[in-house]
């Protein structure tokens, strides 16, 4: 019998802030950062990795909040618990007095997510597929029996659900092989940060073409001078026929955020991103009105299932940004993939970050694979940067994500990078003190 020894939390945090990668209107000067979970066993050869994504101040927070999450797990059989992973979520949501800080929000909703995200690695290593393949295994009764469904029923019953499942079930295979070949398309944010110069703008916008991008994204909000410069510099670069991002990362009120789309519609955005507070649902619908046929695209600070729920009632937007570190791993990630196909909304996962690009992967072909059966309207994000850290990195070619072999979630990082960048006593922050 396997059990579960030890649980393991680590704060690391990279300075990105030093060459402003990953700086947008809201946040200006981030450290990405993870708390970062290992699921320690007897068995030496296998242990399960998890992480939630924050962008420095406060991911000691969540450190915390994931070694309270994970304690219940000690001694655990691992069998036992990765045999029925819906039990094990339920199980460690139930804790009422950790409950209480949320509920299914804030800090504990992340501590959820970097333990179960590390619960379902150590369940596709002990299965030896990747996280996508283990899966794309499931049956949809399996998989409707892992879904967080509470509170979801005035919008998608388990029958819809189960039949939303069914319908792709005969033909997985055939979409595995297409993407074995094609990859899964994906877009780059990675030329578009806020606090880079107008001639680095120009040069990765280039560089995007180059390496076979189509989709490119630009950060905006600050000043729509500026905005208007740096679109004009975009789309000069990436042409008439492909596709332009832009993301406000939630800095605007409703009207504001009206009026200031209006004005950058003459460059064609596929779709403004987080354009006001991510909890406005009715904010959101509001916009999509009125900045049609602009799509609106928001969710990688969404808290919670119930959220996106309202959302799509709401008719709010076009995209769903699901983040893989902020919803509680699969179980809800499972259930939100199934109302957006219920209310024809494609999935675009918010990635960039620490990981959350080898996190994503496997949740985009999982959704081809098992969910949606289509590539329309669908593309996941691709940031380059950090994946030297992992030790089975996403690899992205022409485009498009390439399907994940090695088993897992792809979520673990090296040992020589733990010891470098936790903090503050790796040897990168000592060093700076």
């Amino acid at each position: 019998m396997t059990q579960i020894t030890r649980v393991s939390v680590h704060d690391v945090r990279f300075p990105t802030s030093l060459s402003a990668d990953g700086s947008d209107a809201m946040n200006k000067d981030g450290d990405y950062s993870a708390a970062y979970v290992i699921l320690h066993t007897d068995d030496a050869s296998l242990s399960g990795f998890g992480f939630t994504f924050t962008i420095g101040r406060g991911n000691d927070i969540c450190v915390l909040a994931a070694r309270q999450r994970a304690e219940p797990l000690i001694g655990r059989d691992v069998d036992d618990l990765l045999d029925d992973l819906g039990g094990a979520y339920r199980e460690l949501k139930s804790d009422s007095q950790l409950r209480w800080l949320g509920p299914e929000k804030g800090v504990e909703h992340l501590a959820m997510a970097a333990v179960m995200n590390a619960l379902w690695d150590l369940a596709a290593r002990r299965a030896g597929k990747p996280l996508w393949r283990l899966l794309a295994d499931m049956s949809p009764e399996q998989l409707v029996d892992v879904a967080d469904l509470q509170y979801l029923s005035d919008a998608l019953t388990r029958e819809e659900a189960m039949a939303i499942l069914q319908r792709q079930a005969p033909t997985r295979q055939e979409r595995i092989t297409q993407l074995e070949a094609s990859g899964y398309p994906c877009y780059t944010t990675s030329a578009g940060w806020l606090g880079y110069s107008d001639e680095k703008l120009r040069r990765l916008c280039q560089e995007a073409v180059d390496a076979g991008y189509r989709h490119i994204k630009l950060k905006v909000g600050a000043n729509l001078d500026d905005d208007i410069r740096r679109c004009s510099i975009a789309r000069e670069v990436i042409g008439d026929d492909a596709n332009l991002m832009i993301d406000a990362n939630q800095v605007w009120d409703v009207p504001v955020a009206i009026e200031w789309v209006n004005a950058l519609a003459q460059f064609r955005p596929l779709w403004i991103e987080e354009p006001t507070s991510p909890d406005d649902i009715l904010g959101h619908a509001a916009v999509r009105r009125a900045v049609a046929p602009v799509g609106v695209a928001t969710g990688e600070h969404g808290m919670n299932r119930v959220l996106f729920k309202q959302m799509f009632q709401a008719e709010a937007i076009d995209f769903c940004q699901l983040d893989s570190a902020r919803l509680a791993s699969i179980n809800e990630i499972l259930s939100v993939y199934l109302m957006a196909q219920k209310f024809g909304v494609p999935v675009c996962p918010h990635a960039g970050g620490v990981g959350l690009c080898e996190l994503v992967q496997h949740l985009s072909v999982f959704d081809y694979v098992a969910i949606s059966g289509s590539l329309e309207n669908r593309v996941t994000e691709y940031v380059d940067h950090l994946h030297e850290h992992f030790v089975e990195p996403c690899v992205v070619t022409d485009g498009a994500y390439r399907l994940p072999q090695a088993p897992g979630y792809s979520a673990e990082m090296y040992d020589s990078t733990i010891e470098e960048f936790s903090y503050p006593s790796g040897s990168y922050w000592a060093g700076r003190r």
